[in-house]
């Protein structure tokens, strides 16, 4: 889709238009819409449109690309809630990460990830924990790379995926290795980790560089001791060379299998969201099907970014939460909760969904690089609540930042 091929790259440019960081971090309580009550903030002035109707800002600034995870195999600090998003700091790039110990009610800047490559360009960072030792790093390690070098000029540049690792929960971070790097001038975008049954860590990636063969692609890599990478792997390359797997997201369900979501852009498919399971988290069925569509009874469903996740409820299985920055029905037209809603399901993805209210309100997003773009979700299931982190422009100064709110989890 030509839109979204241009988005990613205008990141960081749109970005340093912005006001400068701060990583003072508002306090406050971040609470979103309950069922059967207004989404709507108590301020009466409207809100820009792509601007939060609702939540609380995560930083002053510009802060792309939300991602959140809680600690699970960090001893002492296990329920830490673990946030990063992307940020910048003149024309430099860097993940900033962030802490809650009080359930997403409130965050504090924690450390920075200062990869030299993001001077040429960043986006589209990911967090992952170790659930288990992978080489020299221990369970509970934190793991995080993106894409990065995207503003060189195409004729030269090469992309890269850079992995950096923290062992005390996100203060401090050490460069790892280099999972991968684009053999072309195209993107390598969007990168996602996952452990294997046999212990190799797993990074998932869109890839650009098959053109013209395919527009994109989804690949995987896999180590054993997080340095050195195989060579990529093809996930997801569709019959038609103008469609474009991309975002992929894995989770790893309670029977062991994995579950990837991913989006398919270009022509028809216009980003709808999709799933595909696997045994192990490497081998994912046929490349050339598209999958299943993630979808209700009555064919609403997602485009553009998004985003699952997997939580336990007492039940074998499990449910599971989707995001997306669009929301559709099934005559393709958007929808009045558009940038307000989630979809749930009891972990048979490929079974309908059913849609509730999201935590945080994003008004009218479209197929623009900030409102809505590829949010999070984060389920406390002990305190049936979720958190919700996404983007929007604020209200004054027009910055892309990340906002956070929490509510009811849906049942």
């Amino acid at each position: 889709m030509v839109v979204r091929r241009l988005l990613r790259p205008a990141l960081a440019v749109l970005a340093l238009t912005a006001l400068a960081v701060s990583t003072a971090v508002a306090p406050a309580t971040a609470t979103g819409p309950q069922p059967g009550t207004s989404s709507s903030t108590s301020s009466t002035a409207e809100p820009p449109p792509g601007g939060a109707v609702n939540g609380t800002r995560l930083m002053d600034g510009v802060a792309l690309y939300p991602r959140a995870i809680r600690l699970e195999h960090s001893g002492p600090a296990n329920g830490t809630i673990v946030a990063s998003v992307v940020t910048f700091e003149g024309d430099v790039g860097h993940g900033a990460i962030f802490t809650s110990t009080d359930a997403g009610r409130s965050f504090e800047r924690a450390g920075t990830v200062s990869d030299p490559g993001a001077a040429r360009g960043l986006c589209c960072s990911t967090l992952f924990e170790l659930p288990r030792q992978v080489g020299d790093l221990p369970e509970g390690t934190l793991l995080w790379s993106a894409s990065v070098g995207q503003q060189e000029d195409e004729s030269t540049r090469r992309m890269t995926l850079p992995v950096w690792a923290s062992r005390d929960q996100g203060r401090t971070w050490q460069h790892v290795s280099t999972a991968a790097t684009a053999t072309g001038g195209k993107g390598l975008w969007e990168p996602e980790f996952a452990v294997t049954p046999d212990g190799r860590l797993a990074l998932y990636v869109s890839d650009e560089n098959q053109q013209p063969t395919h527009s994109q692609i989804l690949v995987q890599t896999t180590s054993s001791d997080a340095r050195t990478w195989s060579p990529p792997e093809t996930v997801v390359a569709a019959q038609d060379p103008d469609l474009r797997p991309g975002m992929p997201v894995v989770r790893t369900l309670p029977d062991g299998t994995y579950l990837m979501s991913y989006e398919v852009c270009g022509p028809v498919e216009d980003c709808r969201h999709y799933t595909r399971r696997s045994p192990d988290g490497t081998s994912w069925g046929d490349a050339r099907a598209l999958g299943h569509a993630v979808t209700t009874a009555d064919g609403t469903h997602f485009r553009h970014t998004p985003n699952i996740s997997w939580y336990d409820d007492d039940t074998p299985d499990g449910r599971l939460l989707a995001v997306g920055q669009m929301l559709y029905g099934a005559d393709g037209g958007v929808l009045p909760g558009s940038g307000a809603t989630i979809l749930t399901n009891d972990a048979a993805p490929e079974s309908p969904w059913a849609a509730a209210p999201a935590p945080v309100a994003i008004q009218d997003p479209w197929n623009d690089y900030c409102p809505n773009y590829s949010p999070t979700l984060l389920a406390m299931p002990e305190r049936d609540e979720v958190l919700e982190l996404s983007t929007g422009y604020e209200s004054e100064g027009g910055a892309c930042t990340t906002y956070f709110a929490v509510a009811a989890l849906p049942r």
